[in-house]
């Protein structure tokens, strides 16, 4: 008896459908990727689309290659919908000032906060010679 409950059990087993597991839904498939660098380094830009609509595209240059002040710009955009069914587009820049994201879904900084923050940097706090020699020590 204890025979035909284990057989019955592992011919459940083995009939069971795994797929889900096998093949998470994570797991998406590349339709399209492109990547080209520049043979000196001073930039690159890539593509790819997902299968389930992910859009990128990036390209990167370095400013100032030969100098002690290079930097690298990167700019790009990202598309795809959101899981409410919006679509959404990303454009950035990334570069020495930051990061500097665009796109309908990226809040704006209120007027008041850029107010303040003009207002914080045109009147700075002096700060008297006398204090700043206290704090950094005497030289």
């Amino acid at each position: 008896m204890k025979f035909l409950i284990v057989l019955a059990v592992a011919v459940a087993c083995a009939s069971a459908d795994v797929s889900h597991i096998v093949t998470p839904d994570y797991q998406v498939p590349i339709v399209k990727s492109n990547f080209d660098s520049k043979p000196d380094g001073t930039g690159f830009n890539y593509a790819y689309e997902a299968g389930n609509g992910i859009v990128q595209e990036a390209q990167g240059v370095v400013k100032n290659p030969n100098s002690e002040a290079a930097t690298l710009e990167v700019t790009g955009n990202v598309k795809y919908t959101a899981p409410d069914g919006t679509p959404v587009e990303l454009y950035y820049i990334a570069n020495e000032a930051g990061y500097q994201p665009t796109g309908s879904h990226v809040p704006k900084v209120p007027e008041h906060v850029l107010r303040a923050q003009e207002y914080i940097a045109s009147h700075a706090p002096k700060v008297p010679e006398n204090s700043l020699k206290a704090i950094l020590g005497k030289r």
